[in-house]
């Protein structure tokens, strides 16, 4: 099978190599699958660079997220059966930018069947994040005001459409006009351009003035600056990630004289500590799904050739919702 393999650390265009190689056979408790998308993922380009929390050892598959299709069991496996149409993470180094994958069966999902294979592709870590993020951690409350940064991004719409779902009333900031547009398409109440507009007294006017009681933050640098003067009063920060490339160094007396709470977002960790949670929140997703409240937007879908240009523009910022490989 044909396959994205990485050596050594760099970004993308520079150390993806495609290769022929042996097909993954599945070990105790893992599938082999058939790739039918892969989104592309923020991860996948801090994995190429050797900056991510975990690195598989090299050489390796890359590919972080994906929808596929059951060809083989292993052993100890008795949840799924061929044919099955799974989403969930690649069990690197067996990763998802290749014709087939190796995915962890206890981890991996059911595909909800009102998504093609594409938005299906985009719906576990952005979702799961969100989902964690707005309910688990800051118990967004219906009525409450929700502040997303990168609204139009693959995580940012996927906060939009959870926050809109949840009964919130959004403001999504973007990084131009195209993607305000897509902003808006997607539900925001109202939407910033941080590269035109004055964004803390427009948000604080958006507010009358109290401020958003919930920040959805995977930027960080001056986006969490923005976010902790534009805070309210007993309002709460989600911290999960920094696509800026910049990690803040929040002053904690601020939160402390502004009464707000900041909350570190490792959606990761749960799979390893409590993986019935997450097994549960993709019960209400696939819910959200069937309702017509979430569907993944799918801003452009490429050939498995063109892998490392997608993971290149991701990690520029140049993304509108996911870009998806489909081999």
């Amino acid at each position: 099978m044909r396959a994205w393999r990485i050596d050594r650390a760099g970004d993308a265009a520079d150390v993806y190599r495609l290769d022929e190689v042996d097909s993954p056979a599945p070990g105790h408790g893992q599938v082999r699958v058939k790739v039918l998308a892969a989104a592309v993922n923020y991860p996948d380009v801090m994995m190429a660079r050797g900056q991510y929390q975990v690195q598989p050892p090299y050489p390796y598959t890359p590919g972080v997220e994906l929808c596929g299709e059951v060809l083989a069991v292993g052993d100890g496996v008795a949840r799924y059966a061929v044919g099955d149409r799974l989403v969930g993470t690649a069990d690197l180094p067996a990763g998802a930018f290749a014709e087939e994958a190796l995915m962890n069966a206890a981890l991996a999902q059911p595909a909800p069947t009102g998504l093609d294979d594409a938005a299906a592709s985009g719906l576990h870590i952005a979702y799961q994040t969100g989902w964690f993020g707005l309910h688990r951690r800051a118990h967004l409350q219906p009525g409450e005001t929700l502040l997303v940064h990168a609204a139009a991004g693959g995580v940012g719409s996927a906060a939009v459409q959870l926050g809109k779902a949840a009964g919130a009333r959004v403001i999504g900031i973007v990084g131009c006009s195209e993607k305000a547009a897509v902003a808006a398409e997607l539900g925001c109440d109202v939407v910033l351009d941080r590269t035109a507009d004055d964004l803390i007294p427009a948000i604080k006017a958006a507010t009358d003035g109290r401020g958003v009681h919930v920040v959805y933050d995977p930027v960080g640098g001056t986006a969490y600056d923005v976010s902790a003067k534009t805070i309210a009063f007993e309002g709460r920060i989600v911290v999960v990630g920094f696509a800026s490339g910049v990690v803040p160094a929040p002053g904690l007396n601020h939160a402390l004289i502004k009464n707000y709470s900041i909350l570190g977002l490792h959606w990761g960790l749960y799979n390893a500590l409590d993986p019935a949670a997450v097994a549960a929140c993709h019960v209400e997703l696939t819910k959200l799904v069937s309702a017509g409240a979430i569907t993944p937007l799918v801003g452009r879908k490429v050939g498995l050739d063109e892998a490392p240009a997608a993971v290149t523009a991701v990690g520029d910022g140049e993304s509108i919702g996911r870009i998806v490989v489909v081999p």
